[in-house]
C-alpha cells in the first residue's frame, strides 16, 4: 500500500500524457452523441470515484449525473432505457460480472458506453464502446490507491476537454509536483488519535463529501473502524445527535466554494461534543477541483502507517481479497 501510494504522481503524470489524445477523441464522440445525463457505475473505490464524478461533471457542465443500481439488472433481471445517457463505468480490475452485464444492458438500450479500468484487455474495457484508462499500472494491496486517484484525474482530464477549461488543464500539469510534496508532507492523522477510536464519523461538503466516501471505506478496510461519511449539511439532519455521546469527527477541508459553510458547520458540531480532527491539503494556486486530490494521497500515506502502528497487514487485511465479483 505504501509503495503504490507513492507512485500516484509518477502515474497521474503519465496518465495526462498519455490520455490528452484519448480525451480529445472521446469528447468528440460524446459530443457527438450529445447525451442528456451520465449514468456512474461502479462498487467500492470505483463507486465513489463516481460520486466525485457526479460532482465534477454537474459542476463544470451542467450534466446531470446519476448512480446506478447494479441489482436492478443482475438480481431483479429489470432492463432501463438509457438510450440518452452517457455511462461512465468505473473498475480497476474490469472483472466484476454485475458491472460488466449492466453496461451491456445500457449499451444495449442505446446508451453510450466509456469504461475507465485499469486493465484495458479486461471483459469490462471489452464490452463498452471506449476505453479511459487508468493507467495505474499492477495493484497489489487489497485497498485501492493509485487506481482510485488515477480515476478521479482521468475524470479531471475528460471534463477538462469537454468543456475547454484551460485553467483546469494547467492545474492538472501542476498536479503531480504537488503530490509529489504531499508525500513528505507532516502527518495529519496519527496512530495516537485514532487509538481509542472504534466508531467515528467523517464529515466533508460537496467535493469534501465526495473523497469522504472513499476515506470512510479505508478506515475500515485498513483498520477496522467503524466511519461513515457524510456530507456536513446532512449530517445535520438527524445523526448530529450521536455528539452528545463525544463522536470522534473527522473534518475533511478542501478550499472550494464549500469551504466557508462546511467550516461553520464543523465549529457547530465542535461545540455540540464532537471531538473533531482536522484534514486538509496544502494552500496552494490549483484549481479547486483537483485540492481534494492532496487530501486523499496525505489520508492514505497516514493510514497505511496507522495499520502498520497498530501491528495490523494494511496490504491483506482480514477477510478481503483484491477483486471482488459480486453477482
Amino acid at each position: 500500500m505504501a509503495q503504490e501510494t507513492a507512485q500516484t504522481p509518477s502515474v497521474i503524470r503519465q496518465q495526462l500524457i498519455r490520455n490528452a489524445k484519448v480525451c480529445e477523441t472521446l469528447v468528440r464522440q460524446i459530443k457527438a452523441k450529445n447525451p442528456s445525463y451520465v449514468l456512474m457505475i461502479g462498487r467500492g473505490s470505483s463507486d465513489h470515484a463516481g460520486v466525485y464524478a457526479k460532482y465534477l461533471l454537474e459542476t463544470e457542465l451542467g450534466l446531470p449525473v446519476m448512480a446506478s443500481a447494479p441489482s436492478v439488472f443482475g438480481i431483479y433481471h429489470k432492463k432501463v432505457d438509457h438510450k440518452n445517457a452517457l455511462v461512465i463505468a468505473i473498475s480497476q480490475s474490469g472483472r466484476s460480472p454485475d458491472i460488466v452485464n449492466q453496461v451491456k444492458s445500457a449499451k444495449a438500450s442505446g446508451a453510450m458506453c466509456v469504461a475507465l479500468v485499469n486493465d484495458e484487455q479486461s471483459p469490462l474495457a471489452q464490452a463498452a464502446d471506449s476505453v479511459l484508462p487508468m493507467g495505474a499500472g499492477l495493484e497489489q494491496s487489497v485497498a485501492a490507491t493509485k487506481s482510485y486517484l488515477a480515476s478521479l484525474s482521468a475524470l479531471l482530464q475528460l471534463c477538462a476537454y469537454w468543456n475547454n477549461n484551460q485553467a483546469l488543464l494547467n492545474s492538472l500539469q501542476t498536479l503531480p509536483d504537488a503530490l509529489d510534496d504531499v508525500l513528505v508532507a507532516p502527518a495529519q492523522l496519527t496512530p495516537e488519535r485514532l487509538e481509542n477510536t472504534q466508531h467515528c464519523v467523517m464529515l466533508g461538503r460537496g467535493f469534501g463529501y465526495a473523497i469522504c466516501r472513499e476515506m470512510a471505506l479505508k478506515l475500515k478496510e485498513v483498520l477496522a473502524i467503524h466511519c461513515e461519511a457524510f456530507s456536513s449539511a446532512e449530517f445535520m439532519h438527524g445523526p448530529s445527535a450521536m455528539l452528545v455521546n463525544q463522536l470522534d469527527v473527522i473534518d475533511v477541508q478542501v478550499e472550494d466554494e464549500s469551504a466557508d459553510v462546511h467550516s461553520s458547520q464543523i465549529q457547530t458540531f465542535a461545540q455540540q461534543g464532537g471531538r473533531v480532527v482536522s484534514l486538509s491539503h496544502p494552500k496552494l494556486s490549483l484549481h479547486p477541483r483537483c485540492l481534494p486530490l492532496l487530501v486523499v494521497l496525505r489520508f492514505y500515506v497516514d493510514v497505511e502507517r496507522i495499520a502498520l502502528a497498530y501491528g495490523r497487514d494494511p496490504d491483506r487485511p482480514q477477510g478481503l481479497k483484491k477483486v471482488t465479483e459480486t453477482h
